[in-house]
């Protein structure tokens, strides 16, 4: 792992270790190791969620991405943290007495959306302060439970959601949805030795095994399509879920292929 991601997740990484570190191990059991499964759930592209009836707004956002993609902020944006590439952007320096843009999330979502002490980081909180700077505005994120987010826009409550947040046919009937700003892998997190070998396991005719995700997710509302709300466990965030696969309340977890490599790296350190 290069330097930039290191220290770009460390206050994450760190805060996550403590809290698996208190979930109820004691130093005479062994400890739960976790894999993320080779096999691909699902891929999806995320976007910007707007009020249905802001479509000026949602206009100026799309051609902010428009400038964002053409002259390489984007891709630069997404590389920081994906891949620890080091750029010299710099975002929101002169945004004080501006009108604001509120921003609702999650910031649970390493490395979209996450703490660095008390700030909220990541790719959806730099995609916004860049957009917020093409929109000469002032970025304010309302931090708040994932399933919240489109409440909070419909209401007015924020203006954009981000949140790792998939375009759905559910959700199109309450919000809009921006151009696509990145792409997401969700992939299934298990213990070694697990006998979950691949998401064919879990589809398969008998299959009792018990999935824990982040309630409102699209891995959430993909597995309870497709396993039953019997079989999924709903946690306020991805953290509670490693957790309770880490303590024996579900056999794996759905998540997105980012945050579900913090959350094994720190478990498994």
């Amino acid at each position: 792992m290069k330097l930039k991601k290191v220290l770009a997740l460390l206050a994450v990484v760190a805060m996550l270790a403590v809290s698996f570190t208190a979930c109820g191990k004691d130093a005479s059991q062994k400890k739960t190791t976790l894999k993320i499964l080779d096999t691909e759930y699902a891929v999806e592209d995320y976007a910007i969620c707007v009020a249905k009836e802001n479509t000026e707004l949602l206009d100026k956002i799309n051609a902010a991405l428009a400038e964002l993609d053409a002259d390489g902020t984007k891709k630069a944006i997404v590389d920081k943290y994906i891949s620890g590439v080091e750029n010299d952007l710099v975002f929101q320096q002169d945004a004080e007495g501006k009108p604001e843009l509120h921003m609702a999330t999650n910031a649970q979502f390493p490395p979209y959306e996450y703490y660095d002490g008390d700030t909220v980081v990541g790719i959806d909180a730099e995609m916004a302060a860049a957009i917020a700077d093409k929109l000469d505005m002032k970025l304010v994120i309302d931090d708040m439970d994932f399933d919240a987010i489109i409440t909070a826009v419909q209401s007015g409550k924020s203006d954009i959601g981000m949140a790792g947040m998939t375009v759905t046919e559910d959700r199109l009937k309450n919000i809009n949805f921006s151009d696509s700003y990145a792409t997401g892998i969700q992939v299934i997190i298990v213990p070694e030795g697990s006998e979950i070998k691949s998401v064919d396991d879990l589809s398969a005719e008998d299959a009792k095994y018990l999935i824990g995700t982040q309630k409102g997710t699209t891995g959430d509302i993909y597995a309870e399509d497709e396993f039953g709300s019997d079989r999924v466990m709903k946690y306020a965030s991805g953290n509670e879920a490693v957790q309770a696969l880490i303590t024996g309340k579900v056999d794996c977890v759905i998540i997105d292929n980012e945050p579900a490599k913090a959350y094994v790296e720190a478990n498994n350190k």
